[in-house]
């Protein structure tokens, strides 16, 4: 990463569609969440004429592409990807600038997105490999083939928070299985992974990968018009996309939020480094990651300490603009998502909670921006919003538990089961209570993006989504199987006598 952390003008992002750029007349303005009336750029406002001219394309580049083979598909996608991290750094002050969160992290963002792309492509030999069931004599008189296809038109929606890290989940997995691709980025926040999907997309056969940005009112063809639909969002836009999608039977991979708990059990080990993942997990990105720690469970025993561990690296954020030096925790993304933040907060005041907040509030030009004080809420009303609803800000709630089995029932006492974490010196008792929670990834001793492993299977159990995204789970994600059978004449004659 270079010290160069501004970027030199205003950026301007169109479509890529069939192989081509394409602008807009109509464009969306892309706010600084960190500074009131600042714009950080214009992004190209499609038209259901540009959705429908993006599925077109996707759907004539499908024939060529689904016909090559897996490996021949990964050697164009390792070309397509060569040289992305050369305007990495310009990639992150752009990110940083739209989305809010410190330059580290939007550099960090970009480089997963090639991470997990590479990774993908380490899968090529199984994407293809099916397997043949034999006869059974006396019952099945055939020898049956099973093969995997691609499904054809992808479309992959993704959100503010992580856009370009969470891209690399599934879209290398769908070109890799041989689908075509079109990515819309978020409307909010659509700069930095429009230019870094058009490096990728220029480089492909045209059609193969497209991109689409505009308001969401103008989309309806990237949900209603493909076979299927990866959507990363909110719980009720991952409704909403189910909804749309049930109309013509799309096919749907849903990520969506979370709950997540983190179980501190009586033996954890609960030291400075221990601590420090413990913090990363609950306030990076300011609290904005889908699978953060949004409640912290801790054995009645070791509370005093939590708290106080996390107050002490509290004491030490520094609030400010995701570009500036020093600055540790920079402002929500929305107006809209800091005044519900608030409202938490205040609700958990008002009943009477233990509300500890931490820093101060930056000023001059950043005076106004989406910037809330990190907040502790201990003990609180277990009813009370800011532990029943997912925050996606910066303040916890923090309760005491007296037993192991409490500790469970607690954690899983919530509407999604995205991730969750056990901190324990005991290995037996990390397995033990791991496998009772009722999500679809669980971390011993740590939480959070940051150690999620790129390779395994990711996705939720209950209103945190449907599917599964990396590894060859996600690849099969976007295929579906082909069974041929074929008469064993000496099986079909022995079952005539």
């Amino acid at each position: 990463m270079t010290d160069t952390l501004s970027t030199a003008a205003e950026v301007r992002t169109g479509l890529f569609i069939g192989g081509e750029a394409r602008e807009t007349t109509e464009t969306l303005a892309i706010a600084d969440p960190g500074k009131p009336g600042a714009i950080v750029g214009h992004a190209a406002s499609a038209s259901p004429a540009d959705v429908a001219d993006a599925v077109a394309a996707a759907r004539a580049a499908y024939p060529a592409w689904a016909a090559l083979s897996a490996q021949e598909r990964a050697a164009k996608m390792a070309e397509a990807i060569a040289g992305i991290a050369d305007d990495r750094d310009v990639d992150a002050a752009v990110l940083s600038q739209e989305n809010g969160k410190i330059r580290f992290e939007s550099w960090v963002d970009a480089l997963v997105f090639e991470i997990r792309w590479n990774l993908a492509l380490m899968l090529a030999d199984e994407v293809d490999t099916g397997h043949t069931l034999p006869v059974v004599p006396g019952a099945i008189p055939v020898t049956t083939d099973v093969s995997y296809q691609p499904l054809g038109v992808v479309t992959v929606i993704v959100p503010f928070n992580w856009p370009i890290a969470i891209l690399g989940a599934s879209l290398p997995h769908a070109l890799l299985a041989g689908n075509t691709a079109i990515v819309k980025p978020p409307p909010s926040a659509p700069l930095a992974t429009t230019r870094v999907v058009q490096r990728v997309a220029e480089k492909l056969p045209p059609g193969v990968l497209n991109v689409v940005t505009g308001k969401d009112e103008n989309m309806a063809g990237l949900i209603t018009d493909v076979d299927k639909v990866c959507f990363t969002g909110s719980v009720n836009g991952g409704k909403r996309i189910m909804e749309m999608a049930s109309k013509t039977l799309t096919r749907v991979t849903l990520e969506l939020g979370g709950n997540d708990a983190a179980v501190v059990l009586e033996d954890a080990i609960v030291d400075d480094t221990h601590l420090d993942r413990l913090y990363a997990a609950i306030y990076d990105t300011t609290g904005q990651i889908c699978m953060n720690a949004k409640r912290v469970f801790v054995h009645r025993s070791r509370l005093d300490e939590v708290v106080d561990g996390l107050a002490a690296r509290l004491d030490k954020a520094v609030i400010g603009y995701g570009l500036d030096e020093g600055t540790t925790m920079g402002p929500l993304h929305s107006p809209a998502q800091k005044a519900f933040v608030q409202d938490i907060i205040q609700e958990a005041k008002d009943a009477g909670a233990d509300v500890r907040e931490y820093g101060a509030l930056p000023g001059g030009d950043l005076a106004g921006g989406n910037f809330l004080r990190p907040a502790i809420v201990v003990d609180p009303d277990p009813q009370l919003r800011v532990v029943t609803q997912e925050q996606f800000g910066p303040v916890i709630p923090i309760l005491p538990f007296d037993t192991e089995e409490e500790a469970v029932a607690l954690a899983n006492d919530t509407w999604g089961g995205l991730c969750g974490s056990v901190w324990t010196a005991s290995p037996e008792a990390a397995q033990r209570v791991g496998s009772q929670l009722v999500c679809g990834y669980v971390w011993v001793n740590d939480h959070g993006a940051t150690r999620l492993d790129l390779r395994a299977p990711f996705g939720g159990m209950k209103q945190s989504g449907i599917g599964r995204e990396q590894g060859i789970e996600g690849i099969r994600a976007f295929q579906d199987t082909r069974s041929i059978a074929t008469i064993d004449p000496e099986a079909l004659a022995a079952m005539a006598h």
